[in-house]
């Protein structure tokens, strides 16, 4: 079957740097995406990530591979968690933010889905969460640039 990815933009009303803080550090993730996020928002850097209000509820492996404020933010999540991150074990998520105008062109990605790592459904499932995590950036920072 091949690689397969998962692709959106949204523009944000907001600069690049709020976007970018929105989108990598553990505060402001909780708000829109897991329930937990402990790690720092720095390459090579290692934690977690929490989906425990769920019914299948669980806490998932990450590592920061790139933190390029207020370009870039990527990291690999979703493989065991005894092991190392690698190409082979788990999926690769990047946000880039570009200008535009006065906010902010924000293109994500996750890559890392083939039939032998990330069966159908495993894929299914994250474009179902994407679809409905991604919409919830624009009114947290909306609510963010808002507030006095």
């Amino acid at each position: 079957m091949g690689q397969r990815s998962i692709d959106r933009e949204i523009h944000i009303d907001a600069a690049p740097e709020v976007v970018y803080a929105v989108i990598s550090t553990p505060e402001h993730v909780r708000e829109w995406w897991p329930d937990e996020a402990e790690y720092e928002p720095a390459p090579g850097a290692t934690g977690t990530l929490g989906f425990t209000n769920r019914p299948d509820g669980k806490v998932v492996p990450l590592t920061v591979v790139e933190a390029d404020p207020p370009r870039r933010f990527s990291f690999r999540w979703a493989y065991p968690l005894d092991e190392m991150a690698t190409e082979a074990n788990s999926l690769l998520v990047t946000f880039d933010l570009v200008p535009a105008g006065a906010g902010t062109l924000l293109r994500f990605a996750e890559n890392g889905f083939d039939e032998s790592s990330a069966p159908a459904e495993v894929y299914d499932d994250h474009v179902t969460g994407w679809a409905y995590f991604l919409p919830r950036l624009t009114p947290y920072v909306d609510r963010l640039v808002s507030t006095p």
